[in-house]
């Protein structure tokens, strides 16, 4: 048993690769389909068929030479084989023995153990039970108080419960069906409550478009009432300083300063978007909420731009721009409070949009506005816009531009209103000086122009030297300066005062001046209108110096800038023309009605045989209507005027006596009347001395007088009346004597002179040789004068 014999190889003398092949493959335990099939295929099955039968004869050959070689250690293991089979036999008994015992002994405890394991798998069923059952519970409180959140409309507290489902609760839910009916109704939830909060935005969105209104009001209200306290404050202290100059008393300044915070005047309600918003941004569709709020206030937007044509725009302006304002304080505020749903750039894009649209729309209105009070109405409400909006760093330089661009028609506007207004009151003047009865007249038609010629209240009634025209004219002149201020104030320019004189200037020249020289230059005016004319100009002369410092208050410029003589107004200096040209029209009026009263050629008896000793009666009336006129200017012409009336007049006079001379209606004269005309011109004299003195003129002008202006007259009377005439020639006596008559005029008097009168005897009564001598002068002087001719 020890010797194990080989193994006995048996090879079969037939075999061939292919049997070798085949053997490998059938040894190896892989299939021989491949070759079964190929054999079919090559229509040799046979082949293949003795290949398989030789091969498992080989393998029986192999077997039985295994089976003789172990022949022996077979026998031996089934003897003990046999062996260890009575051995079990008996192992089997006594274990079965064993068996019974154990059994009997165990049952009870089995038993026992049975109920015991039972006890414990149901222990551990009910606490799993307890355990699941706990987590449902859970659950379902969640979702018990997120239903108690809905109804009362808390969204965030219901969204957090549903997080806190989503993250703690959902996946530890052991029942399937709750876990599924919970995780379908999540989206439900979340739907519900964006739907909600959406709708409720929306309704914020409308409410917070009607309350833009009334935000932009009051915060343009606001700035409007500071303004109007800085004004008042600032008209305090012109005042103060007007009358700390005029010596009045001191001046005290207080300065109130109220401290108002923006934010506490300007309630409006932006909890539903912050909670909107905020809900969103749980839901993490934050970004479409910042898309869907911006698309709808640009609609608003869009829509609050639009001018309603229902109304006039003067009556819907203020809502107009109080819409704008109220629009862009609300975003001003959602920009800095509400965690960046409106960026700056989106922002200021909205405001571009803003002015573009509001430029074009002041554009347009303006273009139609016939009013210069409509378009300063809209102008200031346009401004208070503006700084409102400026405190929220919101810039309106197109626009203010824009108005700049405006003051020119504003301008024209105004005046027109002014050049009617002005017509209006020259057209209504009595032409009558003013009588004030009490101190409160005096003030508003004098003081209040700074029209006084003294510091000094005159007693009541007092008599102006001006007609109503004046006050009347200073305050539709006052007024248009209010309204350019008013207009050019709190724009593009700080400093506006030379645009403010340019059309004050404008004013005086082309409005006030033109209006004075159109009637002045009418026919429809009298010597008293021409002269309350002449004087009312001297008033406005002055007045446009309180024009000028008026406007200098007004626009903030020290007063004292204005006083310097290089400021004076043009006006000033186009009225000065025009007062020249009242004098030069009173003085025809005033010539026109004394050629009425003279009419020498009519009045005077040029060949009268006796010389008259009593005062011609065209005297008396011209000294009559000379005293009313020189009367009537001393009271209300300064006394350059004065002089320039009296002087002019009595010029006229003398120029009359001379053209009597000269005319040719009057073909020759005699000594007598000559003797008539000198004692008239004395007359004349006389009275053109004392009024020269009365009038206080020869304090002013001492080296000429009123009797001057008849020079003329007379030394062609003296010439007439000498008994030397042929003295004119006398070059040295001339220029003594006869320094203003003319050749040519004292050749054609002198041809007329004859010294003897006209009566039945004339030319036969005697005459003595003083009347010789003069007669012969006479002739040498013709003669002389007929040859220098």
């Amino acid at each position: 048993m020890d010797s194990k014999p080989k193994k006995r190889t048996v090879v079969e003398n037939g075999d061939t690769g292919e049997d070798l092949v085949l053997a490998t493959l059938i040894g190896n335990g892989e299939d021989v389909g491949p070759i079964v099939r190929h054999a079919f295929e090559m229509g040799r099955p046979e082949a293949l068929l003795q290949q398989l039968k030789s091969f498992v004869k080989k393998k029986e050959i192999e077997i039985e030479d295994l089976c003789k070689t172990h022949y022996e250690d077979f026998i031996l293991a089934v003897d003990e084989l046999r062996g260890v089979l009575v051995d079990a036999e008996e192992l089997k008994s006594e274990l079965a023995s064993d068996n019974f015992r154990l059994q009997e002994v165990g049952y009870a405890l089995l038993t026992k153990l049975e109920e015991l394991l039972e006890s414990y798998s149901v222990k551990k069923n009910v606490s799993e039970a307890i355990k699941l059952s706990e987590i449902c519970v859970q659950v379902l409180e969640l979702c018990v108080k997120c239903n108690n959140h809905m109804p009362e409309d808390q969204f965030y507290p219901a969204l957090k419960t549903v997080e806190m489902i989503e993250s703690r609760c959902l996946q530890n839910i052991p029942m399937k069906v709750l876990r599924m009916a919970i995780e379908n109704t999540i989206p439900v939830i979340k739907t519900h409550i964006e739907k909600k909060v959406t709708s409720q935005f929306n309704e914020w969105l409308v409410h917070i478009r009607s309350s833009a209104k009334d935000i932009g009001q009051m915060a343009i209200g606001r700035l409007a009432s500071t303004r109007q306290r800085d004004e008042k404050m600032l008209d305090h202290q012109r005042k103060a300083e007007e009358q700390n100059k005029l010596g009045s008393g001191d001046v005290l300044f207080t300065l109130d300063i109220e401290d108002v915070d923006e934010d506490s005047m300007l309630k409006f309600d932006l909890i539903p978007l912050y909670r909107a918003y905020h809900i969103h941004a749980c839901l993490g569709i934050q970004e479409h909420f910042r898309e869907y709020y911006y698309e709808n206030r640009m609609l608003q937007l869009s829509s609050d731009l639009q001018v309603s044509y229902s109304q006039p725009f003067i009556e819907s302006y203020q809502t107009y721009f109080a819409h704008i304002a109220g629009y862009f304080i609300v975003e001003d505020r959602v920009m800095r409070t509400a965690g960046g749903l409106l960026s700056s750039d989106q922002l200021e894009t909205m405001w571009e949009i803003t002015v573009t649209k509001i430029t074009s729309t002041l554009e347009e209105q303006f273009s139609h506005m016939d009013s210069a009070t409509h378009l300063l109405l809209v102008k200031d409400y346009v401004t208070l816009l503006g700084a409102t909006l400026r405190q929220y760093g919101f810039e309106m330089n197109q626009i203010f531009n824009l108005l700049d661009n405006t003051r020119d028609k504003y301008h024209d506007l105004l005046l027109a209103e002014c050049r009617e207004q002005i017509i209006n009151v020259i057209a209504n003047d009595t032409y009558e000086q003013m009588v004030m009865k009490k101190d409160t007249d005096y003030e508003n038609n004098v003081l209040s122009f700074h029209l006084q010629t003294s510091d000094i209240m005159p007693a009541f009634p007092y008599i102006a030297p001006f007609s109503s025209m004046v006050p009347d004219t200073c305050r539709v002149v006052r007024s248009f300066i209010k309204g350019s201020v008013d207009y050019l104030s709190y724009g593009v320019h700080t400093q506006f005062f030379d645009t403010v004189r340019k059309y004050l200037d404008k004013i005086l020249i082309d409005v006030l001046n033109e209006a004075i020289l159109t009637t002045v230059q009418s026919s429809a005016i009298g010597v008293s209108q021409a002269m309350q004319i002449a004087a009312n100009i001297s008033v406005l002369e002055r007045a446009c110096d309180f024009f000028l410092r008026h406007s200098a208050q007004l626009c903030g410029i020290p007063i004292r800038s204005v006083e310097r003589p290089q400021a004076v107004l043009t006006a000033k200096v186009m009225l000065k023309t025009s007062r020249d040209e009242a004098y030069l029209s009173l003085l025809n009026l005033v010539n026109i009605k004394l050629d009425e009263f003279m009419a020498l050629t009519e009045n005077i008896n040029w060949i009268a045989e006796e010389a008259s000793q009593n005062v011609s009666d065209y005297v008396n009336e011209v000294l009559i209507y000379l005293d009313s006129i020189l009367s009537t200017a001393q009271q209300i012409l300064p006394m350059d005027a004065l002089y320039k009336v009296g002087s002019g007049a009595l010029e006229h006079i003398s120029y009359s006596f001379v053209s009597a001379f000269l005319s040719d209606s009057v073909k020759r004269f005699n000594a007598n009347a000559v003797l008539v005309l000198s004692n008239d011109l004395m007359i004349l004299e006389n009275f053109a001395d004392e009024r020269f003195h009365g009038t206080g003129l020869s304090e002013v002008y001492r080296e000429v007088s009123f009797k001057d202006c008849l020079i003329e007259a007379r030394q062609l009377i003296n010439l007439l009346s000498s008994s030397q005439p042929e003295n004119f020639m006398n070059p040295v006596i001339r220029q003594k004597n006869y320094n203003t008559l003319d050749y040519k005029k004292v050749a054609t008097v002198c041809e007329k002179f004859k010294d003897s009168a006209d009566g039945i005897f004339g030319s036969l009564s005697n005459r003595n040789t003083k009347q010789s001598a003069k007669k012969k002068s006479m002739d040498t002087l013709k003669k002389r004068l007929k040859d220098f001719n």
